[in-house]
């Protein structure tokens, strides 16, 4: 084991790197703490010190992948508008929609790890669900309420972010009927289903039918690149 004294950031970015290149090369199953710690020539401790399970390390690699995406930067940097808000949800359905039928399977695993832990202890889910509503709530709730005050949507009561995770899981559920080899059900591989699907979405987070006539269709789909998780990357 190395002893080379390093500060508690570049430790965890020594840990991130070898666990980036394990995750690609044996999957979330077939990596284990213990192997994290040797390609990071430190000990398995130590890795406890900075991530405490091995969820904990792969969810922090999801959420900096997404974070260096340059489609997220995009819609992150938006100005909070109505506009801003559908084209959130658009990208977010399309990404999902999307994920069963990518080549590398990568997301489709992802989600695939997801049932399992709503399933199992949940540490997964939670640890996942967290980062990602802290990286979306402000961009999310700042255009839910610059709908609200333009007349284009209706306050629904309750947490505002609870809209944007109805909306996820929508869009999540759908794409759990997509992964099996014959789909549990017939939806149809068209956009026309697609915008059906935003439709639903945007109504039940309150935008009226004007506000979704005018902005669902005002630009081409920018579809948010999967987060993806390669060798060396």
């Amino acid at each position: 084991m190395s002893t080379l004294r390093l500060t508690g950031d570049l430790r965890r970015e020594q840990i991130l790197d070898a666990a980036r290149r394990c995750f690609a090369r044996y999957g979330y199953a077939g990596t284990t703490t213990k192997s994290v710690a040797a390609a990071a020539s430190i000990s398995e401790g130590l890795l406890f010190k900075h991530f405490p399970t091995k969820a904990a390390l792969y969810a922090e690699i999801l959420v900096e992948a997404c974070e260096a995406d340059p489609e997220m930067h995009r819609l992150l940097e938006l100005e909070p508008s109505t506009s801003t808000l559908v084209i959130l949800i658009r990208d977010m359905v399309a990404h999902f929609l999307r994920a069963p039928e990518l080549p590398d399977q990568e997301e489709a695993e992802r989600i695939r790890l997801m049932v399992s832990s709503h399933l199992g202890d949940g540490e997964f889910a939670r640890l996942l669900f967290e980062k990602i509503g802290n990286l979306v709530e402000p961009v999310f709730t700042a255009s839910l309420e610059s709908a609200i005050a333009s007349g284009d949507a209706r306050r629904v009561e309750g947490e505002p972010l609870n809209l944007f995770w109805l909306a996820h899981q929508v869009a999540h559920m759908i794409a759990l009927t997509k992964l099996p080899a014959v789909p549990s059900l017939p939806y149809p591989e068209t956009e026309i289903f697609q915008m059906q699907v935003c439709q639903f979405v945007l109504r039940g987070i309150g935008l009226t039918d004007r506000a979704i006539a005018t902005y669902l269709n005002a630009e081409p789909s920018q579809k948010m690149a999967a987060p993806r998780i390669a060798e060396g990357v």
